[in-house]
């Protein structure tokens, strides 16, 4: 089970972090990704961070903006928001994907995998995030 919080309103070009706390799996094991969808938008990827070795990757709108991480010793992952902007504005999840499939997926096939949503087998029900300009 995922479970997001920390959403809400930020200004233009603030800051914003988005925890995610897992129970029944562990960050340790489980590749974890970001997406959002915005009203009228379908999802789309933001960002994900690999189970093995800890390696990330960033759609390009958020590049050198948005930050992934996890805290293996808590469980958690997070999602750190810099310079945001109203384009933001959207619902945001955590997914994560078995830890069976993690383990086995070289990290060439992973860049590309890890931005479809059909990769992930749990998701966080969603934190709304809202930047004002």
């Amino acid at each position: 089970q995922l479970q997001a919080s920390g959403g809400g309103l930020v200004q233009t070009g603030g800051s914003l972090r988005v925890p995610c706390a897992a129970s029944g799996l562990t960050v340790r094991r489980s590749d974890m990704g970001w997406f959002r969808q915005a009203p009228g938008k379908e999802r789309e990827f933001v960002a994900s961070i690999r189970a093995r070795g800890g390696t990330t990757n960033y759609a390009d709108v958020v590049k050198g903006r948005f930050t992934i991480s996890r805290d293996t010793a808590k469980n958690m992952a997070y999602l750190e928001m810099n310079s945001v902007k109203p384009d933001d504005t959207a619902i945001y999840y955590c997914a994560a994907v078995r830890p069976s499939l993690s383990e086995r997926t070289i990290l060439s096939a992973w860049f590309q995998s890890s931005t479809q949503p059909t990769r992930y087998d749990y998701w966080g029900q969603g934190t709304q995030v809202t930047v004002s300009s």
